[in-house]
């Protein structure tokens, strides 16, 4: 997650994300989905940590983590410009773009949407890595094989939250089942029908991380700045 982002706004219908009458079958298996609520969002990184300690993550590499963004420079009168924060993960995407270009068939999509890999398979060439247009996977320099956000699935499958979700100080993630009408990302998608944000809605990857209070100015692909440094000088690395 180090590369330039590149992000573009698009407003998603909740109703839009619900399955219709012509999608029953479907709607008999769970679609899991994550809502992030940028105005809970505070950037302590609580997120990053735990979800590198659930799941072994390498030092300095992420499953997910909040980018900060600068806007605009510092005035005349030496007052630092605003900052954006945008947390970053796997988008879990319908249309997952990382899984047609992986040749032994490492990178898949279960039934319940979620994107994952094969360790046992993956040959850690990298194309994933370089297919994902959310810079959301890296090649992980211990197992040398690719790495990414999966929703924490041995979590989900004990009956438990993402650890992000469960450690997000500000209560900005929200995790649930799209086909659930009475889940917690159900109801939120519902409460504000037209105001919720993907990335890169024009890549047509179907994103499944959905954001609430995207700031506009992230809708112009040339004007979004490179992310701020984790480790700017005269802040500890981990190391």
């Amino acid at each position: 997650m180090r590369r330039r982002t590149f992000l573009s706004l698009c407003c998603v219908s909740a109703a839009g994300l619900l399955p219709g009458p012509a999608r029953a079958a479907e709607a008999q298996r769970p679609r899991y989905a994550m809502v992030v609520d940028l105005r809970r969002c505070v950037g302590c990184q609580s997120c990053t940590v735990s979800c590198g300690a659930e799941n072994a993550v390498p030092l300095h590499e992420f499953r997910t983590t909040v980018n900060e963004y600068a806007l605009g420079a510092q005035d005349a009168q030496g007052r630092a410009p605003a900052l954006a924060v945008l947390p970053r993960l796997c988008n879990h995407c319908e249309n997952p773009p990382c899984v047609p270009v992986c040749p032994v068939g490492a990178t898949y999509k279960r039934e319940d949407g979620l994107v994952l890999i094969n360790a046992a398979t993956c040959i850690g060439c990298g194309f994933c890595v370089q297919a994902c247009p959310y810079d959301a996977r890296f090649l992980n320099r211990e197992t040398h094989t690719a790495d990414k956000c999966t929703f924490c699935a041995h979590r989900m499958a004990a009956g438990l939250l993402p650890a992000c979700v469960e450690n997000c100080v500000g209560g900005a993630r929200v995790f649930g089942d799209l086909h659930d009408p009475q889940s917690p990302v159900s109801r939120l998608l519902s409460a504000y029908a037209g105001r919720v944000a993907v990335l890169y809605p024009e890549r047509d990857t179907k994103p499944h991380v959905f954001y609430l209070g995207l700031d506009e100015r992230f809708a112009h692909v040339d004007a979004v700045p490179e992310p701020l440094p984790l480790y700017p000088a005269g802040r500890a690395s981990h190391d």
